[in-house]
């Protein structure tokens, strides 16, 4: 049986180190003393231990991931010193950190997955998800399902990747055991975690036009504008080409949006004058809202970085994303009695399951409903209050007749 390998980092003589604890066993101290790793006998913490710089997670993985389980869910949570993950900080790209075989590996799976007609976005997050596992694995083709639950519970896990992420990487996993031929079978039920059932985040009406109303900047407010009036998402702001205006019948052709789907959105009325201010102002030359070079789309990140700075001027403190306009606005077209099966259309959702999410009960709704605790207390109160008008009248009645 495996034994558990704990790693922590701590503080010694003022010198930053890693705790390895485990239960004794001579042979495992033995495999660490010969190891390579320059390892010793620490008084203070009664335990072996070695210096945190220079240390690389993933080779002590590889060297004892057959003789134990390793344990160093502790390092990732350590904000104060260097933190050691598997997975890349932002500033690494992934392909420096592959080596060529990897590269050859992984460009061939990228083509695989093209040839299924993925779109790009999903094609770039399949190859990222697996590369990162190929790096963490070290061996390209030699896996077993047991590697795949490991990476979960000591990669992604620890990285607090999201729900979503850990169900993308046992997707992609799939498809590269299908690319690579290994005979594993995954049951994506065992290993993906359900998919979490959270109420949208929603903005008021007042808050919408409030919002608008304080975003100064022309670009920045049809941004906001036209993801809440045509229920947009970010990608399919940024990629509005201006081909797919058509001011004479006021819509937007969304192409190939989630889904590989096309669809068609209306422009609000009130937009018009906004939207030909815009084009006259700004020139965009191929796309709607473009960037600092002409042709270019905008950055989302910029769009989400000035969304923030005119919520906190329109005293919103709620936490709010491009996506929350979107959800307000079919929130609010469900409120007005727009047909959830329109708002699906409207939205590009594939399946009403997901437009059925708007159908939420809002707090004003419940403050609506009577509590049954105090509808019988009220029931109470009435009874003794009409006995007491008839003990009043039966007494005024023995007054009259003595």
């Amino acid at each position: 049986m495996k034994k558990k390998i704990i790693l922590k980092p701590d503080i010694y003589k003022k010198v930053n180190i890693i705790l390895i604890e485990f239960e004794y066993d001579p042979d495992l101290i033995y495999k660490l003393k010969t190891s390579g790793y320059p390892i010793k006998w620490n008084n203070h913490f009664n335990t072996w231990f070695l210096l945190n710089e220079g240390f690389d997670i993933n080779s002590f993985y590889q060297d004892f991931k057959n003789i134990s389980y390793i344990d160093y869910s502790a390092l990732q949570k350590e904000k104060s010193k260097k933190v050691i993950s598997v997975i890349a900080p932002p500033k690494d790209p992934i392909k420096l950190r592959l080596n060529q075989e990897q590269k050859e590996q992984l460009n061939a799976f990228y083509k695989f997955l093209k040839g299924k007609r993925f779109s790009e976005s999903t094609l770039k997050t399949y190859t990222n998800l697996v590369a990162e596992f190929v790096i963490h694995l070290k061996e390209i083709q030699i896996f077993n399902l047991r590697d795949i639950e490991l990476y979960i519970e000591y990669a992604l896990v620890p990285a607090n990747a999201s729900i979503s992420t850990h169900r993308q990487f046992i997707s992609a996993m799939k498809h590269y055991i299908t690319f690579t031929q290994m005979p594993i079978e995954i049951d994506f039920n065992a290993l993906a975690p359900r998919k979490s059932k959270l109420l949208p985040n929603v903005l008021s009406k007042e808050e919408v036009i409030e919002l608008i109303r304080v975003t100064k900047n022309l670009k920045h407010r049809i941004c906001i504008a036209l993801i809440y009036s045509s229920g947009l998402r970010i990608g399919e702001l940024i990629h509005l080409r201006l081909r797919d205006i058509d001011l004479q019948t006021q819509h937007l052709k969304i192409e190939l949006a989630k889904g590989r789907k096309d669809r068609y959105v209306p422009i609000a009325n009130v937009m018009m004058p906004m939207l030909h201010n815009y084009l006259t102002t700004y020139e965009p030359t191929k796309y709607l809202i473009e960037g600092m070079e002409e042709g270019t789309p905008y950055s989302p990140e910029s769009i989400r970085k000035f969304l923030r700075k005119n919520c906190k001027l329109a005293g919103i403190t709620k936490r709010v994303t491009p996506h929350t306009l979107r959800h307000s606005y079919a929130t609010h077209l469900l409120e007005n009695g727009t047909d959830i099966r329109y708002i699906q259309e409207l939205l590009g959702h594939s399946r009403p399951e997901t437009t059925m999410v708007y159908t939420h009960v809002r707090s004003q709704d419940l403050q609506k409903i009577t509590n049954p605790l105090d509808l019988f207390v009220k029931q109470i109160e009435m009874q003794q209050k009409n006995n007491t008008i008839f003990n009043q009248k039966q007494t005024l009645k023995g007054t009259d007749n003595p």
